[in-house]
């Protein structure tokens, strides 16, 4: 982000909705609450450090000691195991970290008929696994913002690792699908493998958003998901896609932000607070333009303040050409609840520093076109109602409702707002504009990189 961007609530009013608010604030500040997970630690052969009853030892123990890569059951678990870290460079990381050639040559051992081995070369194999699961499971530097601090991954216990592994339908497909990671991840990583890539420019992209990938959620908890390079909103439950829809996000001057948030209520018939340094832009050239009447026929109102009964001030003492020209600044202009309101009917919140949620928009011919980054960086929405209906699990009834009436969430839902510019497609892979230069500095480098390893 060049600056924060305040388009959708203008810096006051976010502060003032907290208030508003008053039990959906304590709400956010209490919030549901993720206690961090304990890191694994350098390895033996890759050696977890056992933590008081979270350790890979008390793994083993509730097994009696039973083998989990090494059993007939377990398929060809250990090879897909060695392939992902012998290959773990495509993931940013060293395999050599991993001891891949001594793995190797404990579980040929145990083939060859030295059964004695078997206990050591299993729990070999579940030390390197967790390492590398807890490599994974960790933000690389994306530039995510975490609104909401249990949204930042963090590394699973040994003993998790491993009991989410084993309860898995099939060990091999898990470990083909890395069912650890998001479903994306996986599909990414294996298009890298594969060379399933035309330029490296987009092999570069592929690497870059691998690592985006890796702070977005696994597992089956409820979601959204919104990927800002190709204005779409998913809506996950179960593992997997429930439902999608089309976005309109912020512009290039402008871009939406990423970040991790949970969404704790819905605000019904929401005023929409005009940012000043957006007043000129918005309002104050159409003022110009049509003249006073254009405030009527659109439900603006010049206030004092943002507090929920402000002084409302005449517009006919404003400077409108000055506003217009950016001289006169500060000024502060909502507009009404109505057909015309730039917020619609109901907006999701999650308050956050950057002043963006999700919201509806009476502007409909947006959502028909093909690129849609129109936004101050707030997240339009084709179908509000129906993200509300899935979020709440019934209609939100705005219009019985009251201003700015919020509607508190018994759960909240976290909300990733992410920028994949390289993302699976069916059994392809779809590459985006990179309309935001977030991508832009990476592949510089990259060619810079191999421009110089080409010179004799």
């Amino acid at each position: 982000m060049i600056r924060l961007r305040i388009e959708c609530t203008g810096r006051r009013p976010v502060h003032f909705f907290r208030k508003l608010v008053g039990p959906i604030a304590a709400l956010a500040a209490a919030g549901p609450t993720c206690a961090p997970a304990e890191a694994a630690a350098a390895p033996k052969v890759v050696q977890s450090r056992p933590i008081g009853g979270q350790g890979v030892d008390d793994f083993y123990r509730g097994r009696n000691n039973y083998p989990f890569w090494l059993d007939a059951k377990a398929g060809d678990a250990a090879e897909q195991l060695l392939s992902l870290l012998s290959t773990a460079n495509l993931d940013g990381m060293d395999p050599a970290k991993y001891h891949v050639a001594e793995l190797r040559q404990a579980i040929e051992a145990v083939r060859a008929g030295k059964k004695k081995q078997l206990a050591d070369a299993d729990r070999a194999l579940s030390e390197a696994f967790v390492s590398y699961v807890a490599d994974l499971r960790q933000d690389p530097g994306v530039g995510i913002n975490y609104v909401d601090a249990g949204l930042k991954p963090t590394p699973p216990t040994p003993l998790a690792t491993l009991l989410t592994a084993a309860i898995a339908a099939n060990l091999s497909d898990y470990l083909h699908s890395m069912g650890w990671m998001h479903p994306y991840y996986s599909q990414l990583r294996e298009a890298l493998a594969t060379h399933a890539y035309t330029t490296e420019d987009q092999a570069t992209l592929l690497r870059i958003n691998l690592e985006r990938t890796r702070v977005l959620p696994a597992g089956k908890q409820r979601y959204v998901l919104v990927n800002a390079a190709q204005q779409r909103l998913y809506m996950y439950e179960d593992g997997k896609v429930a439902d999608s829809m089309v976005v309109v996000v912020g512009k290039p001057k402008w871009p939406t932000p990423m970040l991790a948030a949970y969404i704790r209520y819905a605000a019904l018939n929401p005023y929409w607070y005009v940012p000043s340094d957006l007043a000129g832009e918005d309002v104050g050239q159409f003022v110009v333009k049509f003249g006073l009447k254009y405030l009527d026929d659109y439900g603006y109102e010049i206030v004092s303040d943002w507090t929920p009964n402000p002084t409302i001030i005449d517009p006919k003492t404003i400077d409108w050409k000055g506003v217009t020209a950016g001289t006169v600044k500060d000024i502060m202009i909502r507009q009404k609840p109505g057909p015309k309101n730039f917020m619609g009917r109901m907006k999701f919140m999650f308050p956050n520093m950057f002043g963006v949620y999700l919201h509806d928009n009476p502007r409909r011919e947006l959502f028909l076109k093909s690129a849609r980054f129109f936004s101050g960086g707030c997240v339009r929405l084709e179908d509000a109602p129906r993200l509300g209906r899935w979020l709440f699990g019934k209609d939100l009834d705005w219009q019985s409702a009251g201003t700015e009436q919020p509607v508190p969430l018994a759960q909240p839902v976290p909300v990733y707002i992410t920028y994949l510019t390289a993302m699976p497609d069916g059994t392809s892979i779809a590459y985006y504009d990179d309309v935001y230069g977030r991508d832009a500095p990476k592949l510089a480098s990259s060619s810079t990189a191999q421009d110089a390893s080409a010179k004799p």
